[in-house]
Formats: C-alpha cells, sequence, structure tokens
C-alpha cells in the first residue's frame, strides 16, 4: 500500500509512515497534508486523496544520540562500506574489518585501530602493519562524531517523485 512521508514542522523528514497511520494523525488534527496522490479513500461520509507527504504541525524535538557506538554496522557505513586499502565499494557481506596494527602487535579494537577491509586486502595484509605488508590505507581511521547509521536513513526502491524536494544529501533514493 502507500507510504507517506512524514516531516516535521521545520520540512525535516522524520519517517516514513502507512497510509492509516498518516489519515489518522490528519483527523486528529497534528498533520496537515503537503502533496497527495492521486488516488482517494472513501468512507461512508467522506473521501480522501491519499497523502503522499505530511508534516507535524508542530515542532518534534528529535533526539539524537552523540555517543556513536562501536559496531561492525557503524565501522562499515564510517568507511562507507569500502575497502581502506583498495578504495573497492562492497556489499557488506564482502567486508570484513581489519586491525591497521595487528592484536598480535598490540593493536586494540578500537574506533581509532579498526577499517574496513575486503577479504582479499585482508590476506594479503595478513596479521602485519599496512607497511609492511606494503598497502597503503586510504583514510586514517578515527570515531565519528555524528552517528553513522543514521546516514543509511531512508534507501528506497520507487520512492514517489514528490519526496525528492524533502530528502537531505545523505537519502540516498534509488529508482
Amino acid at each position: 500500500m502507500e507510504r507517506v512521508l512524514l516531516l516535521n514542522n521545520s520540512f525535516e523528514p522524520i519517517k516514513i509512515l502507512n497510509w492509516k497511520k498518516a489519515i489518522t494523525l490528519l483527523t486528529l488534527g497534528k498533520v496537515e497534508i503537503v502533496d497527495e496522490y492521486d488516488r482517494e479513500v472513501r468512507t461512508v461520509t467522506f473521501s480522501i486523496k491519499l497523502p503522499s507527504i505530511v508534516r507535524l504541525l508542530k515542532y518534534v524535538k528529535i533526539k539524537r544520540k552523540t555517543d556513536v557506538y562501536f559496531s561492525r554496522q557503524n565501522i562499515f557505513t564510517r568507511d562507507n562500506f569500502a575497502c581502506q586499502y583498495c578504495k573497492r565499494k562492497l556489499n557488506q557481506q564482502e567486508l570484513t574489518f581489519d586491525h591497521v596494527i595487528p592484536k598480535s602487535k598490540g593493536g586494540e579494537t578500537t574506533w581509532e585501530n579498526i577499517v574496513t577491509a575486503c577479504i582479499s586486502c585482508n590476506r594479503k595484509k595478513a596479521g602485519r602493519t599496512p607497511s609492511q605488508a606494503r598497502m597503503k590505507l586510504h583514510n586514517k581511521p578515527c570515531k565519528p562524531k555524528w552517528m553513522p547509521i543514521l546516514r543509511i536513513t531512508l534507501q528506497f526502491k520507487n520512492a514517489p517523485d514528490s519526496w525528492r524536494d524533502y530528502m537531505y544529501w545523505n537519502a540516498r533514493l534509488e529508482k
């Protein structure tokens, strides 16, 4: 069924709703319709075009986590799903993470010592430092100041064209 983009009062995208939830918010007077689909929903007493985008009438402060938790997903996201040695972008299943300074040489499992690597580069490096393996590390690893998991926001197939004006640079819309 149809999806509805929920915007904050400031026109910032918050999340995606199903059309029933959007109509409920509309009838409760909590949102206004910004754009609509051509389809209509009919009841006994009224008919309404399905909303495509709704905006909250009151601003809702979104709580953002400030501490970035250390996880495999966040490492891959920080490194843009690209091997930090050969720069190839790969699927998550084709990636692993690598200790820049190997654990056997005193390296720790920290933001500053872990990078995304493809399986072949990780094998090639094989328990050595990048200089010992004659491999170049393209980006120095560091703890992100932003929440990496939030940068993956809103990847959709067949997203309505009407949403494009409200999506920020970090949202990717795919056809």
